[in-house]
């Protein structure tokens, strides 16, 4: 007798903050479900972790065998960012296209896509974080007609708001509430429709939550002393409880002799990598190939940092006090950038003549171009590319570098024998790269993607470098011996991704209060597979960490 399995994933959901929680006993439905099944931590690959993890997981394979890094792609022959959206699964398909013989219910994946080879229902981009891929169903009419009936998920594709604007955060919270609300709602409906062999849905609110609440719940973030400890509740574990209880409900249509697994295939802490990635590297890598030229957020070496931006201008947002930190030769330009309204600035910067050229594009002036990606600032120094030896891929995560390699770049300035000197020399300055407030090293590992510069396989990353920043830190503003301080600058998001997920497993056979062997995100499918008594495709890399020898069937 098959048992069925149903698999709820918690998009980033971090381990450390779960266990504790659910020890209190805020998370009741959790709670429950580990002191009757098992439990282990789940480790995911330690870079590339905002865009590959979801991929991952749902082929069963390692970014080195599928190719697919990160939906943002430098096109062959060119300077220009592409958006690939979600991996096609062309040559390895989702680990749940397992036939005819198996029954699938599918809702509300990330980075995911329809695929043909599914035997049940299938919801894509209802409310997933980041879904990478257009609203869709199989059967078309199933989406419409859940949306008719439960509504809308209120954030999607708008899951954001600036850290430092409290009520605007309350009002996302509230967003996530309701979608979450409506996704429980929906779930229920499906897994009554018909007795499904498996059931997978993914709730991304927690992703998008630990994202821009994390500063308000934890301590360890610079900016909680001045907004998380003002308020008389943890935003942060407020939607983990509506989630959690949203499980519960769930599980109540779900059959007794059912596997659950509860899981995330990896997490979140508090932000390493937004800041460092997306600005900092970009900025480094500017004063680097030019030096003595500064492009945004001028410091001083060896001056005690000011205190974090917490009471800027609101309505200007972190993209916009960002941009006004654009250094400017003329010094009342650059005291008008920093202290106007920006539409004031903008009528007034004409007055000024024209600035140096080629010069930082403007995220306002990428965003009326339509760019997709106008809010990545290492898109901001793109007009500066051909000229420099080495630049900073836009990023999610971990910092990426390319080196302006001779017949690979269209205007490429290293030459093949050059190539190693300078990997070398931009990993000594990476190193040297402190956080100005602590005065710790920032940069924990610079990892290389090519032995050699010759080497061309497809697959490779686009990155030559990409840089593995400390964990145990985050910072607004960085020290280099090298091309001076940057900073301080505006925080971003305020949580960032790790690698660590967790695995909840409950059912026939699995022993209460039990402790699993550690997997890997790539063991996940596998352990569904298994679960259900459907073929491992040999593609998957991963292991089961549960066999059926030690289950009995329900």
């Amino acid at each position: 007798m098959k048992n069925p399995v149903v698999a709820i994933g918690l998009d980033a959901a971090e381990p450390s903050l779960l266990e504790p929680w659910m020890a209190q006993g805020h998370l009741k439905n959790l709670r429950s479900l580990r002191d009757q099944g098992a439990y282990t931590r789940i480790k995911n690959f330690n870079y590339y972790r905002a865009e590959t993890p979801w991929t991952t997981f749902l082929s069963g394979c390692s970014p080195t065998k599928t190719g697919y890094w990160a939906p943002l792609k430098l096109r062959e022959g060119t300077y220009d960012i592409e958006n690939l959206g979600a991996y096609d699964f062309a040559e390895y398909p989702p680990f749940y296209a397992v036939g005819d013989d198996y029954r699938v219910a599918i809702f509300d994946l990330p980075h995911s896509r329809a695929s043909e080879q599914i035997n049940g229902v299938q919801v894509f981009a209802w409310g997933a974080h980041a879904p990478l891929a257009p609203s869709v169903s199989q059967p078309p009419h199933l989406l419409a007609e859940l949306t008719e009936k439960y509504g809308e998920h209120p954030t999607l594709n708008k899951d954001h708001a600036s850290c430092l604007d409290l009520k605007a955060l309350r009002r996302l919270q509230k967003g996530f509430e309701v979608g979450i609300s409506r996704r429980s709602a929906i779930c229920q409906d499906l897994l009554q429709r018909e007795p499904w062999d498996l059931f997978l849905t993914i709730f991304g609110e927690t992703h998008s939550a630990e994202h821009f609440l994390w500063h308000l719940s934890q301590p360890d973030h610079p900016l909680y002393p001045k907004l998380g400890s003002r308020l008389s509740s943890d935003p942060l574990l407020e939607v983990f409880e509506e989630i959690d209880k949203a499980i519960g409900e769930i599980l109540t249509k779900v059959p007794e002799n059912a596997h659950v697994l509860i899981f995330a295939d990896h997490g979140m802490g508090s932000n390493i990598m937004d800041l460092p990635s997306m600005l900092f590297l970009p900025e480094l890598l500017y004063r680097y190939n030019f030096p003595g030229q500064v492009g945004i957020a001028a410091g001083q070496l060896g001056k005690t940092p000011g205190q974090p931006f917490t009471g800027m201008r609101i309505k200007r947002g972190s993209l916009g006090t960002l941009w006004s930190l654009k250094h400017d030769s003329n010094a009342l330009k650059r005291f008008l950038r920093r202290n106007t309204p920006t539409k004031f600035f903008d009528r007034l910067e004409p007055l000024f003549g024209s600035s140096q050229c080629p010069d930082l594009i403007s995220p306002f002036e990428l965003r009326e171009q339509s760019d997709p990606f106008f809010y990545q600032p290492a898109v901001w120094y793109r007009s500066f590319w051909p000229r420099m030896k080495a630049f900073a891929l836009p990023s999610f995560s971990e910092g990426y570098i390319r080196v302006n390699l001779q017949g690979r770049e269209p205007e490429g300035i290293v030459t093949l024998d050059k190539y190693e000197a300078v990997c070398n020399e931009l990993t000594q300055v990476l190193y040297r790269l402190k956080n100005a407030r602590t005065g710790k090293p920032m940069v924990r590992e610079v990892i290389r993607t090519r032995q050699q510069a010759t080497e061309c396989d497809p697959k490779l990353p686009d990155a030559d470098l990409v840089v593995i920043w400390e964990e145990d830190q985050t910072t607004d503003v960085a020290d280099s011996p090298d091309v001076g301080r940057i900073g301080p600058v505006p925080y971003f998001r305020t949580g960032s991704h790790r690698s660590e997920g967790f695995l909840i497993a409950k059912g026939p056979g699995i022993e209460s209060g039990s402790s699993l062997p550690g997997g890997h995100a790539l063991d996940l499918a596998p352990t569904i597979l298994r679960l259900m008594g459907a073929p491992i495709p040999e593609y998957c890399e991963g292991q089961p960490i549960i066999e059926p020898s030690v289950l009995t069937s329900g």
